[in-house]
């Protein structure tokens, strides 16, 4: 980490985590719940990205919208460089490291991801495209590309347990941020 990156961090009184994985492996759920235990406020990028016309237009064969990375880091980077943050996105490479103090990698077991995205209504195509990126682990290692190692945790999400743990974990380490700022 550079010193410049390093700055960054060091000035924030409390901490920036960024909340990735698949779509379906809890990335919402898990944030809500470390935004309550924390006080830290959540920004979901997705619902931000709609709100906000953060894209280009909307690709109708994956049915989701096409960012437009440079709005979106525009309009958070006021937000993120006072600290205090979980952003919650299904991919990371776009955000700078130096935004952020914590990044958790959220992994589910297939069946149970197959099961969630099939409840939600998505397409045969949608499913396996997620399937595939959840096997090949392709979001831990784009985080693990775009982030210093002892930042990036990966973390079991397949029940409700597994999701309230992780909360608990997070509560814990954002108190051991605080107390040594």
């Amino acid at each position: 980490m550079s010193d410049n990156e390093q700055g960054a961090s060091s000035e924030r009184t409390n901490p920036n985590i960024l909340i990735t994985g698949t779509p379906g492996t809890g990335k919402s759920t898990l944030a809500e719940l470390a935004s309550e235990a924390t006080g830290l406020y959540y920004i979901n990028v997705g619902e931000l990205v709609k709100e906000k016309g953060l894209h280009e237009g909307f690709d109708q064969e994956f049915q989701s919208y096409i960012l437009d990375d440079d709005k979106v880091i525009d309009e958070l980077e006021q937000v993120v460089s006072k600290g205090g943050n979980i952003i919650e996105f299904h991919s990371c490479d776009l955000f700078p490291e130096r935004w952020f103090d914590l990044v958790l990698v959220l992994r589910t077991d297939n069946t149970i991801l197959y099961n969630r995205l099939e409840k939600r209504g998505y397409s045969q195509k949608k499913i396996t495209e997620n399937i595939d990126c959840e096997i090949f682990q392709v979001i831990l290692e784009e985080a693990r590309e775009s982030y210093s190692n002892e930042i990036v945790v990966e973390l079991q999400s397949n029940t409700i347990q597994d999701m309230e743990s992780n909360a608990s974990r997070i509560e814990q380490w954002v108190d051991n941020f605080k107390t040594k700022k």
